[in-house]
């Protein structure tokens, strides 16, 4: 049996059944229809003119939007598939808010926008503020990805980060820190090269090189080759090549020119973030790489290189983004918490530094269970990880002073724990009442 083409016949077949993976359910008392002229006329009108008059920030008290997320894309770079457009890329935006309530016990909404202009989908969002208490930016083409973040970053008042950026960033980082320490090397002496100079990779290197390693010893590849100061296509001042200019600008200290063979020579670690496989990654270019190499070859739905093939080439820790692989690098290990985290706190903004304290907390917590070579990462099913992750996170915001709401460690952690196991609750009651068939 074809197990992948199975998985998508069983998920064609379910996603029809249940049209869809999402609902909406009440989650205050209805006892009579007496308590309607409580949740809403004429009792409501009092919530709404305290608002009024306290100010908008009090709609974070009196609704929902305290835990709300909105999960928007245009459908321009959808898992793995390219630009299939805001209705074909729904049924992920779905998913991922299903991963959301799950995972972290954030309300997420999918949000498919009727647009490919830059400007439009950040007016877009910006009208939306009122109504949620986060944004997460999904599968969405660069360099419009960068442009789109950085603007709403700087204009709304509410947390705001794109998965394909800090999601991946954060996981990559977790998983390089737990690596480094199997193969015995410090982030402040490897090379690294990163095949992508994309979203993810130019998210990657940022985030490595906050953690500690040298910018000089990254080593970045697009389309076009390693990313370096005299390439000219990054010299037009052209709006769109930007960001792979600020690369160019910091990384690659000696120079180097070429492609992935010369990028990945005498490197410590590999992570690819580029074009699925199989042979995109040759073996030989993992045997230039220094003693006990690192290798993360994450392109969807087929790594660059297959596990096996790297560990014969001399990998010493290999990770893919797949679950039927040992090491899943994923980026479901990171936006659950990040969010709880910071939706418990009331941030008004996800910060670099509440981005490495997540990072450094999946590594931690996996380390804590016992690490190894096929195992330097926690697993989506350990529900103990988000609570930790989402409370180092909370905890950061508030040493960072971006939060509207100040509680007690011992608070926080009783907060988070139950806002997580809430929707496994419900789940099975709903199971067990044969709500969910």
């Amino acid at each position: 049996m074809d197990v992948k083409k199975d998985w998508y016949s069983i998920s064609e077949e379910l996603h029809r059944r249940y049209r869809g993976k999402l609902e909406v359910v009440p989650k205050v008392p209805i006892r009579s229809f007496d308590d309607f002229s409580i949740w809403y006329t004429p009792g409501v009108a009092e919530p709404c003119r305290r608002i009024k008059a306290g100010g908008k920030e009090l709609s974070l008290e009196y609704t929902f939007r305290w835990n709300l997320v909105a999960v928007v894309t245009d459908g321009t770079r959808v898992l793995g598939l390219g630009k299939i457009g805001p209705e074909a890329g729904l049924p992920v935006m779905e998913g991922k808010s299903l991963l959301f309530k799950y995972l972290g016990g954030v309300d997420a909404v999918p949000l498919a926008l009727a647009t490919t202009d830059a400007d439009k989908f950040i007016e877009v969002v910006k009208l939306l503020e009122p109504s949620f208490g986060g944004i997460n930016l999904e599968d969405i083409e660069q360099p419009k990805c960068f442009y789109i973040l950085e603007k709403l970053r700087n204009a709304l008042e509410i947390p705001v980060w794109h998965d394909d950026q800090q999601g991946t960033a954060v996981v990559n980082l977790a998983a390089v820190l737990n690596a480094l320490k199997i193969v015995g090397k410090k982030l402040s002496d490897i090379r690294v090269a990163i095949i992508g100079a994309g979203a993810s990779g130019i998210a990657t290197a940022k985030y490595l090189m906050a953690a500690g390693v040298k910018a000089g010893n990254i080593y970045m590849v697009d389309t076009k080759g390693i990313l370096h100061r005299d390439r000219a296509d990054l010299r037009t001042g052209d709006f769109s090549v930007r960001w792979k200019k600020e690369m160019a600008d910091i990384t690659n200290a000696e120079g180097r020119v070429g492609g992935m063979a010369e990028a990945i020579k005498g490197t410590d670690v590999l992570i690819g973030l580029s074009t699925p496989g199989p042979g995109v990654i040759k073996p030989e270019w993992i045997r230039s790489m220094n003693d006990n190499p690192v290798v993360f070859p994450l392109a969807n739905p087929v790594p660059e290189i297959w596990p096996w093939e790297a560990k014969e080439a001399g990998a010493k820790v290999v990770g893919t983004a797949r679950s039927d692989f040992p090491n899943q690098i994923n980026n479901s290990l990171a936006f659950p918490a990040v969010f709880r985290g910071a939706l418990t706190v009331g941030a008004r903004k996800i910060t670099d530094g509440m981005c490495l304290a997540a990072a450094y907390a999946i590594a931690e917590f996996a380390e804590k269970e016992g690490i190894s070579n096929d195992r330097i990462l926690p697993t989506m099913d350990e529900v103990e990880l988000y609570i930790y992750e989402a409370i180092k996170v909370a905890e950061k915001a508030v040493e960072e002073g971006v939060v509207r709401r100040k509680v007690s460690r011992s608070e926080l952690e009783t907060d988070i724990r139950e806002l997580i196991l809430r929707p496994k609750k419900y789940l099975k009651i709903a199971e067990e009442n044969s709500l969910i068939k």
